[in-house]
């Protein structure tokens, strides 16, 4: 009886945890804690990125940006875009256009709740030479890829020059503040008064002798010029006046574009068009084989300017020409071809699949050309001074 006694008090001690005097803590118990539902609706399931990250222009330029639009996976997305900017204007396609006020701004694309930002410095240009001071060539900006005011000769830089028996010469007196300019004459019926072919950057035959090192594979051109016609001057524009090339193949003069500018035949002859074709199927396979190739080109759509510079009015006076043309991105429809005279923007296509996917050359050639399909109907001249290439917006 006492061990059963015994045993019983020691049971007590035990369930009473070994203190009669008060019950002990409950032992610990485990708990998971549930975290609360993800915010879905603000967290992106995208990724984009612009390029460039930084760029800079001068008031009135302008600039491509480009985004990408990537899934979970990494791969490219079709999703819109939305682009805004400070410092100036952004088309859908991307295409800044910059104020006159210098400073750095942001551009941003958003799409599918993400958003990446690049910066844009929009830099003063330089102060223009006294005309034909031949200061403008002398002290080239950094982007010029090529200058000649004709006041000294360089027309052996050019890999063709083409006077078509004197018609076209460099001569004193008739450039810009009298300087040395470019002389086209025509005599009545004439059909060819000369031209200039510049070759620059990356050609697929030694022929295309560039200007520049030759290396650079230009996706984006402007060029600009100063163009006078004698008071008096009749007929129109006489057609042929300046195109830009992509020569894309070693064994022909095949061309994988042409942008040309030149008057408007007889329903816009008065008028300069900006007339863009193709030398690529869409996807981006050479399918012309010769020079000027007009049958297998793709034409793209021709823009009328609005300035009737070649009618009885506007004859006799200096006239500054610049064009802009930037390929398409691989893939894209977002090639660029502008037309301005004298600042003032005349014409403007956008939205343009260039070349497809192709990109074995870029922009590698300029023309200055005096070529009347029908023949000027008198004997007329007209001048050209202050011709110069670049990677960005040069100005009047």
């Amino acid at each position: 009886m006492r061990r059963l006694a015994l045993l019983l008090a020691a049971w007590a001690f035990a369930a009473c945890g070994g203190d009669t005097g008060s019950a002990g803590p409950a032992p610990p118990v485990d708990t998971v804690v549930t975290p609360p539902p993800a915010d879905t609706a603000h967290t992106p399931t995208v990724t984009i990125d612009v390029t460039p990250a930084t760029a800079t222009v001068v008031p009135g330029g302008t600039r491509a940006f480009v985004a990408v639009v990537r899934g979970s996976d990494g791969a490219s997305v079709s999703l819109p875009v939305v682009w805004s900017a400070a410092g100036g204007s952004i088309a859908p396609d991307g295409t800044f256009t910059a104020d006159s006020v210098p400073g750095t701004f942001a551009i941003v694309a958003t799409s599918g709740g993400a958003a990446d930002t690049a910066m844009v410095t929009i830099s003063a240009p330089a102060a223009p030479p006294q005309p034909g001071s031949g200061a403008e060539c002398s002290a080239p900006r950094a982007e010029w890829v090529w200058c000649d005011d004709f006041d000294r000769d360089r027309l052996g830089a050019y890999f063709e020059y083409r006077s078509d028996g004197g018609s076209f010469v460099r001569v004193n007196g008739v450039g810009r503040g009298g300087s040395f300019g470019m002389r086209a004459r025509f005599a009545p019926r004439q059909v060819s008064a000369g031209a200039l072919h510049l070759a620059v950057g990356k050609t697929p035959q030694a022929y295309f002798r560039p200007a520049d090192a030759g290396t650079a594979n230009y996706r984006e051109l402007y060029w600009r010029f100063y163009l006078r016609h004698q008071p008096g001057w009749v007929g129109g524009g006489g057609d042929k006046l300046t195109r830009a090339f992509s020569f894309a193949s070693s064994t022909s003069w095949a061309q994988a574009m042409i942008a040309h500018v030149w008057s408007g035949g007889s329903t816009h002859r008065n008028y300069l068009v900006i007339d863009p074709a193709s030398g690529t199927d869409p996807p981006g396979k050479l399918l012309t084989t010769t020079y000027n190739d007009f049958a297998r080109l793709r034409w793209l759509g021709r823009v009328v300017g609005v300035t009737p510079i070649f009618d009885a009015a506007h004859v006799g006076k200096w006239y500054c020409i610049e064009t802009h043309v930037r390929l398409n991105d691989p893939g894209q429809a977002n090639g660029v071809f502008e037309l301005w005279i004298d600042g003032r923007q005349e014409a403007r296509k956008t939205g343009m699949n260039w070349v497809g996917s192709f990109t074995g050359y870029g922009l590698n050639s300029v023309y200055l050309e005096n070529y009347w399909n029908a023949g000027s109907p008198a004997v007329q001249e007209r001048y050209f001074d202050n011709f110069v290439v670049s990677t960005q917006r040069i100005g009047c």
